[in-house]
This record gives structure tokens, sequence and C-alpha cells, in this order.
């Protein structure tokens, strides 16, 4: 029979979940269980809201961090254990919007200039230059960039929403990744792990960025998600439209690519 996280596993994956999703469903699941030192299969709801109330007047998480507990609770008690009677009121606190950080052009340049390593500076131009979310770049492989001069674009799959896109190629960018490839030959990924057997770790990434950023000593103090940020604004910025950019960064709404619009405005 299989154990309680399997079930939760499987049952995520039947309903096509990110797989940042369901990492982050069992990590909330975890804690949950390890709060209590028992299997969450015997909790009550009146267990789990309390374990919430927690999380806020005692641990004072993020609003980010506690809402998605909760889901990850109410997908175990309705979805995996079945008991959607076992409702806990535990209402989606609002999240505060902000703008976010963004990069000017020499800023980034500056970023770049002062990555470590080639490959790190060609994973942070890729990122900045076709709009790359973390996951999207380390998981590229060497047949995602298509550089025929009909076609000059780059596959990302299962991008946001689980979908698959196609985005920017530049000459530039090309470039530069041919030279990381004379450099380090990559095979299948195009930014293998250490032994070559997968992709690059968004970790690993992160530290690149993090690298390039105080080396370059900027003060901002956003991760590597700032480059797709300042992607989408400089795209703006040049007059390219608002659905083009929707497009290339794979939202399911104009909405969520307006931000940037908003951004521009209050700039």
């Amino acid at each position: 029979m299989k154990t309680l996280r399997e079930q939760m596993n499987d049952a995520m994956i039947l309903r096509g979940f990110a797989a940042r999703t369901q990492e982050s469903y069992l990590a909330a699941v975890r804690a949950l269980a390890k709060h209590y030192r028992r299997s969450p299969d015997t909790l009550s709801p009146q267990e789990v809201e309390a374990y919430h109330l927690h999380l806020i007047v005692e641990r004072k998480l993020a609003y980010s961090s506690v809402n998605q507990s909760a889901s990850a609770c109410r997908f175990l008690f309705d979805k995996v254990l079945r008991r959607p009677q076992a409702r806990f009121d535990i209402p989606m606190a609002k999240v505060p919007k902000s703008l976010p950080c963004v990069l000017s052009r020499n800023e980034v340049s500056c970023l770049l200039a002062a990555a470590p390593n080639p490959r790190a500076r060609a994973l942070l131009m890729l990122t900045y230059a076709a709009g790359l979310r973390v996951t999207e770049v380390c998981s590229l492989q060497m047949a995602d960039i298509e550089s025929d001069p009909d076609r000059m674009c780059i596959k990302v799959r299962g991008g946001k929403g689980g979908k698959d896109r196609y985005t920017l190629l530049s000459p530039v960018l090309l470039q530069t990744l041919r030279d990381y490839w004379r450099s380090y030959h990559p095979h299948t990924w195009l930014f293998p792990n250490m032994t070559g057997t997968g992709p690059i770790c968004t970790t690993m990434a992160q530290r690149m960025y993090y690298a390039a950023r105080d080396r370059a000593k900027l003060r901002h103090q956003g991760g590597i998600h700032t480059l797709l940020h300042c992607f989408a604004t400089h795209l703006l910025e040049s007059g390219v439209d608002i659905h083009t950019i929707q497009r290339l960064l794979g939202h399911g709404h104009v909405s969520t690519t307006m931000r940037y619009f908003i951004l521009r405005k209050a700039s």
C-alpha cells in the first residue's frame, strides 16, 4: 500500500501540478506532521486551523507561505484523504501587491560582465534575453535552441502553466551560447549538472546570479527572477506590444503582464 506522501504526489501529478508546486505542497504537509509529530491523516480540522494560527501569530510567516500551506492542507483533506466534510476555516490571506524590481539596461550589462565564468554568463544572458524563469532556463536541452536562420527561437518545454511555448533567440545571444558550447561542450542538457546526468539545479543558477550581482555591486536585492522582469519591462520600453510580451512570457491572462505597464508608468 502506498504511503500518504506517495498518494498525495500521485494525486498532484494526475492533476497536472507543476513540479515546484508538488514540492511545496509536500513540504507544507511534512511541516504540519512535524509540528504535531503525527501523521496528517490523524489530525482534525481544528488542529489544522490551530497550526496555521501558529504560523501567523508565533512564526510570523509571510502571507504567501501561509496561503500555500493552507492550500496544501485543503488538497490533502479533499483530494487525497477524501474527507471533503472535514472543512477548516482558513481564509486565504490577501498578499500585498508589489511591483517587481527591475534593473536598468546598463545595470544588466554590468551584471552580465561580472558573471564569475563563461557558463554563468551564458546562463544569465539567456535568462534575460529570452525572458525565462529559473526552472525553464535550467531544464533547457541543446535541441531546444533552434538556430536555423529561418527559425531563430528557443522552445520552452513545460513552462508557465505546464505549457510549451517559443521565445526569442537573438544573434548576440546565439553567439554567446556558441562560445559557451565551444568551452564546455554540453550534450543533452544545455546546462548540465556536475555529473552530466541531468540539468543544473535552480539553487546553483540562483547562486550564479547572486555572485554576479554582488561582484557588480548592484543594490537590488531580488533573485534571478529579476532578469525576467527586466526582459518584459525593457521590451515594453522598446515599443513591443503587451500581447506579444504576454505570449513570450507564457502568461495565461494579459492582466498578469499588465503590471509591467504599470511599472513603466510609475517610473
